[in-house]
């Protein structure tokens, strides 16, 4: 079936709704938009799924919603016993979150699944939290994490809290792309459901229960609690529960962008509510410089990134993911050394597109370090692994994630905002900001330097241009890039690591679709498509004596790398 029988498929048909079939005929006579709504089926990942909202196979909305989740019902009931079958669900501020929740929640109960629903909008980690708190075998969340306003997702976890991966993830997926027809998904009234126990409200124990197993994180205590605190949750889900925990451990000059604090499914004052980007701190910019503010917080719609910008000699300085992740690790180990806290086997986990200072500080301090794909669940996978054995004491991402603890097996900009002021509060009181805690981390490890460039390429050309940009990188690597050789070549979707002396070894890693560049002055590059955006994304590290020599070096190779695959 093409995309145009399918169109006329879901115009004929009496299963969707009025308004679906309205939005539909408002595009009747524009082929290029039904194509794109209709030329394939929203895929079903790994992770789960995430879309522009709309009427179409390739569009998220209630159908689709309802189709994923059958399919995670017919896995639960093939692999779950029926006393275990429960999934907890929680939602964000986006377009239709709450409705989609909903959704999920009626197509699990109707093939008998009880179903944990939070009520009003909650971060993703305390949705992580829950899973295992309620001893639930699953989670979901919806969420479209910091994407622009038309879009929406639905992430899958497991009974440990975290998302799933292999190979649950892709028993799902094949449960998923059985579901041929809508007709094959089964619904129940709601009132039934709750009749039934199967749809059940959470109440606040969990929420209580997740600041507590938090505020457990809390290194020094003994602090002066005097730094100046601007926050915005961006509109999202962060809120009220960034506030309780800064209100909770002593920090009580905390203000909140007025404009930013509420839901706002449009993100108005916002436009892309990515704390990744500079521009959704102006607000937040402006308000710090009325209140001489020490610091600014930012967390995504779902709360599990958390963005910082600093006040260092009069100015505000943007701090990277990977500059905030090696500020906190540097924290936590040496103040858990000093306050002889550390654990016996301690672990530092991050991904091999982060910081390669991670391993370097991690090693200082005796820590085991682990190198990891790109992506959260990763992390929370070797956590799974070694629990019992070692301790997990830290890890992040460059993404702006980040997680101390194992309360939670997802990022948490909850804990970040927590362990981020007390750092900061920490530093204040020997009379130093974060950028010159920053600098002394380089003066001790040295000067390496990180950046991301990603090539957004929207709809069927651009999915083809991003497919046609790797295979062409894969058969035809660069030898030399920005005047400097190549010493090796990993292709982690073969899983075979090529050195420029023509010897080979195989990769240890799970196979992904990813390219790594290791160059002779120890710059890297790394190369991947996103798993839940239409981008392609390259990422640069480079070590040098200075950080300007790091900076410059970082431009020529992203400026150089950016002409080889355009």
């Amino acid at each position: 079936m093409d995309y145009k029988q399918k169109f006329q498929m879901w115009l004929d048909s009496d299963y969707f709704d009025k308004k679906t079939i309205n939005e539909l005929r408002s595009i009747k006579n524009n082929d290029d938009e039904i194509k794109e709504r209709f030329y394939k089926d929203l895929e079903f990942g790994t992770g789960g799924m995430r879309g522009i909202i709309g009427a179409g196979t390739n569009r998220i909305n209630i159908y689709t919603i309802r189709k994923a989740t059958q399919g995670l019902a017919d896995f639960i009931i093939n692999n779950v016993d029926k006393s275990q079958r429960s999934i907890a669900i929680a939602f964000d501020s986006r377009l239709l979150s709450k409705e989609f929740a909903r959704e999920a929640s009626i197509v699990l109960n109707a093939n008998g699944i009880k179903t944990y629903l939070f009520g009003q909008l909650h971060p993703t980690p305390v949705l992580s939290f829950a899973v295992r708190f309620l001893k639930c075998c699953g989670g979901i969340v919806i969420t479209a994490s910091h994407n622009p306003k038309e879009y929406n997702g639905y992430k899958v976890y497991w009974n440990d809290g975290a998302q799933v991966v292999s190979p649950i993830d892709n028993e799902i997926v094949e449960c998923v792309n059985r579901i041929e027809s809508f007709n094959q998904v089964k619904l129940i009234d709601e009132n039934e459901a709750i009749t039934q126990g199967l749809f059940n409200l959470i109440d606040r124990e969990v929420d209580d229960s997740y600041i507590s197993a938090v505020k457990t994180q809390r290194i020094n205590f003994d602090l002066p609690h005097n730094l100046k605190i601007v926050y915005t949750p961006l509109n999202g889900s962060g809120n009220k529960f960034v506030r309780k925990i800064l209100r909770e451990t002593g920090f009580e000059n905390v203000y909140v962008v007025s404009k930013q604090e509420a839901p706002d499914p449009n993100f108005t004052t916002v436009g892309v509510p990515n704390p990744e980007n500079p521009q959704a701190f102006n607000l937040a910019l402006e308000l710090a410089k009325e209140k001489d503010a020490d610091i600014i917080l930012g967390t995504d719609p779902d709360s599990d990134r958390i963005g910082v910008v600093v006040k260092d000699n009069g100015d505000y300085k943007y701090l990277t993911g990977n500059m905030t992740g090696i500020l906190l690790l540097e924290y936590i180990l040496s103040q858990k050394k000093e306050l002889r806290r550390m654990p016996e086997n301690p672990v530092v986990i991050s991904t091999i597109v982060s910081t390669r200072l991670a391993k370097i500080i991690a090693e200082s301090y005796g820590a085991e370090y682990i190198d990891v794909l790109t992506g959260f669940k990763y992390i929370c996978r070797e956590i799974k692994n070694f629990e019992g054995k070692k301790n997990f004491v830290f890890g992040f991402e460059e993404s702006y994630g980040c997680l101390a603890g194992t309360y939670c097996r997802d990022k948490d900009a909850v804990v970040a905002a927590m362990l981020i002021c007390e750092m900061a509060d920490f530093y204040k009181s020997k009379g130093m900001t974060l950028i010159d805690a920053l600098n002394e981390i380089y003066k001790k490890y040295g000067c390496q330097r990180e950046a991301l460039k990603s090539i957004e390429l929207e709809g069927i050309e651009g999915a083809q241009k991003i497919k046609d940009i790797m295979e062409n990188l894969r058969n035809n690597p660069p030898k030399i890039i920005a005047n400097t050789n190549l010493k090796s070549f990993s292709d982690y979707k073969l899983g075979i690591k090529n050195n420029a002396d023509g010897s080979n070894s195989n990769l240890s890693l799970p196979k992904s679709n990813m390219l790594l560049f290791e160059l002779d002055d120890n710059s890297w590059i790394c190369v991947r498509p996103s798993g839940t955006e239409p981008k392609i994304k390259i990422y640069v590290g480079a070590a040098a004596q200075t950080l300007n020599d790091a900076e410059n070096k970082l431009k020529i190779l992203l400026d150089e790398f950016s002409k080889i695959i355009l």
